[in-house]
């Protein structure tokens, strides 16, 4: 379960809530230009546009739950149990296979907006192939669909078993299931959700009192299944408000997040663990900077991706420390 959301103020924003019962050890991870990607169905990419992001690194690759590249667009995997399902690779055939795994440095690494990355994710195939380890163990094949956005718009990309499916998004946010249609489908009833104050329609005539401020989005739904969590993400990022300064924009979108937060106890499985807000992101495409905090450290933490990070070729990986303190956030690109 994960909420993911986009922000246009000035500038552009992109991030997520990762909701899950435990974490795998994800750090936040800037992978440079000249770092090497060896796809399993496409050669090796040696240079690329730098990106930076949270990832489970795996032998030495970056298994990336999210990121953003150095040209502002970002992508970030979202659970879709049930409903996501991936081909198995048939040499001769014209549509370009590329591994779950390797799905979000094979767009950023080499499409500079949302244009290329649409153009170039309507003729692949993912590939239904798990990350080989050393060993010759497999990590888990996980059932995701995505989100991808930049300050020009944000798609959807589900692969199912009746085919792949590229949607636009004009309200910027994805959760889980059902399919991306339903949300969109989903919003009819909530036409009349608003954040000014409630008028008296049902009965003019009669003097009717409010009797209290927020009552213009009352039927809000306010538990944590995946279209309700849609459908108010969506209208307190299409309502929201914030000063035209970096340290007040990613603060409102770490707020807009808090919206759609899962606490402890809120939300318990079938095998009877605890789903949380394990951590929530934002990505600026301004300072190309990734801000996060942490279920246990509410403090706004930060990794900028700079010109000498990013004409490296090794990994730089920042641990996700529950211990983090406040920083400062930037006001422009270091």
């Amino acid at each position: 379960m994960c909420t993911a959301a986009t922000y246009q103020t000035k500038d552009f924003y992109m991030g997520r809530n990762l909701d899950y019962e435990f974490s795998y050890g994800e750090e936040v991870t800037v992978t440079p230009r000249n770092y090497p990607f060896a796809f399993l169905h496409g050669g090796t990419m040696e240079s690329h546009y730098a990106m930076i992001g949270m990832a489970f690194v795996a032998e030495g690759y970056p298994l990336y739950y999210d990121a953003v590249n150095e040209k502002g667009l970002g992508m970030a995997g979202l659970n879709f149990v049930g409903n996501a399902v991936y081909r198995d690779a048939v040499r001769g055939k014209d549509a370009a296979y590329v591994a779950q795994f390797e799905l979000i440095p094979w767009i950023l690494g080499t499409c500079q907006n949302i244009e290329e990355a649409k153009e170039k994710l309507q003729s692949i195939s993912l590939a239904r192939i798990p990350f080989p380890r050393h060993d010759g163990q497999t990590l888990p094949l996980a059932p995701l669909h995505w989100h991808i956005a930049d300050q020009h718009g944000a798609l959807v990309l589900e692969t199912m078993e009746c085919g792949n499916f590229l949607y636009e998004d004009p309200v910027g946010v994805l959760t889980n299931n059902p399919p991306f249609p339903f949300h969109q489908m989903n919003l009819n009833q909530y036409q009349h959700l608003s954040a000014s104050p409630v008028q008296n329609k049902i009965a003019p005539a009669l003097d009717l009192q409010r009797f209290g401020e927020g009552m213009g989005a009352f039927g809000l739904p306010g538990d944590c299944s995946s279209p309700s969590r849609y459908i108010r993400a969506a209208f307190y990022r299409l309502n929201s408000r914030c000063e035209d300064q970096e340290r007040s924009r990613v603060a409102q979108f770490f707020h807009l997040l808090d919206t759609v937060a899962m606490p402890r106890g809120s939300v318990i499985t079938e095998q009877g663990r605890e789903d949380i807000t394990i951590y929530s992101c934002c990505m600026s495409k301004a300072t190309q900077t990734y801000y996060c905090k942490t279920y246990e450290s509410a403090g706004i933490c930060a990794v900028s991706m700079r010109p000498e990070m990013m004409d490296d070729k090794q990994l730089h990986s920042y641990d996700l420390c529950q211990q983090w303190s406040p920083i400062f956030i930037p006001e422009q690109r270091v």
